[in-house]
């Protein structure tokens, strides 16, 4: 099978698999991991923090990161589209009792002066303003890079508010990728972020988040309360070494495969390509095709190919490096004779 369903399908490199037999382990509860330690101490170092958490999953990093940030009955500013708010179970109001406060965005990007405009002023019928969330790259927009100028901008609306910034970076490594900007640059305009070992970078598991000391002690608390106190993880921690180490560089070639694989699709009569393709994600609108996204998409799996339904009429496809330049075409060629 052909695996375009997302970066999160790949399975570990031989080098990551051996990290993980050979890794040096302890009890991480007690700080005594050194691999897990070492993991934090070069996530940190790369972004340009004070420290970093290890944690199971981006979502639970940023779930960790409203905890933190907020108290309950705040409001926390977003994206009408981000992740945060579409695809982690409603967490933000259930966990941390926040309310989301959605700003519908251009390709993910809130417009400056709406997110002004959104921030609370002192009102006792209002609540507070605790967070700002940004989600570089975007998901729902189609792997879409938020530009740093951009970034920049809504960090000085968010200081001279003092409101706190949260990354939501769980392609970040792919925004750098497209973009040549170093993640720290990107991180700068933050005061906490998240980035997935797990999705383009090819670990099994597990996330990072990482901002200055103090939040990273009181995360660690939040990460316990969640369930989420490790024990000998250096086991996982190991591959996610191996991730920042060796798979950062080669995101490239992902974004060459999707960007092949939008223009060989959108010369295919009946068939749309709905985003700019930036990254390793492309959303493909089969409306003008006798068929629904998710006829499509069962059509494809009978031919050996996985995708998802986005929508009515969108299917998403995400390149990774289990996806070769050969499966790329041939997955053109499936799609040609299917609608052709």
């Amino acid at each position: 099978m052909i695996d375009l369903r997302s970066d999160t399908v790949t399975k570990p490199t031989d080098a990551m698999r051996k990290a993980s037999y050979e890794a040096e382990v302890g009890d991480d509860v007690y700080g005594e991991d050194p691999t897990v330690n070492k993991l934090e101490e070069k996530a940190a170092e790369i972004l340009g923090k004070e420290a970093a958490l290890f944690v199971t999953s981006g979502t639970q990093g940023n779930q960790i990161a409203v905890l933190t940030h907020c108290q309950p009955g705040n409001e926390i500013i977003l994206e009408a589209n981000a992740h945060i708010f579409l695809y982690e179970g409603a967490a933000i109001s259930a966990f941390a009792g926040v309310q989301p406060r959605t700003i519908v965005g251009e390709r993910g990007a809130m417009d400056p002066e709406k997110v002004e405009s959104a921030i609370r002023t002192e009102d006792v019928h209002f609540p507070e303003t605790g967070l700002i969330c940004l989600e570089n790259t975007h998901n729902k927009a189609g792997g879409a890079v938020l530009p740093l100028e951009y970034m920049k901008k809504i960090y000085q609306i968010a200081q001279s508010h003092n409101v706190p910034v949260h990354l939501d970076g769980a392609r970040l490594f792919n925004a750098s990728a497209a973009t040549n900007i170093p993640v720290r640059e990107f991180a700068a305009y933050t005061d906490t972020v998240q980035f997935c070992l797990s999705k383009g970078l090819g670990a099994p598991v597990g996330s990072i988040i990482a901002g200055s000391k103090e939040f990273i002690h009181q995360a660690r608390k939040w990460r316990k309360r969640l369930g989420g106190g490790l024990r000998q993880a250096g086991v996982i921690a190991a591959p996610g070494l191996v991730a920042l180490e060796e798979m950062t560089e080669r995101l490239a070639k992902d974004h060459e495969h999707a960007k092949m694989l939008a223009e060989g699709l959108e010369n295919i009569d009946g068939i749309i390509i709905e985003n700019k393709v930036e990254t390793n994600i492309v959303l493909v609108n089969v409306e003008g095709t006798p068929y629904h996204s998710e006829s499509f998409v069962e059509m494809l799996k009978q031919e050996g190919i996985l995708s998802g339904s986005f929508g009515p009429h969108t299917i998403r496809f995400v390149t990774h490096f289990d996806v070769s330049r050969e499966e790329i075409k041939k997955t053109i060629e499936i799609i040609q004779k299917l609608v052709g």
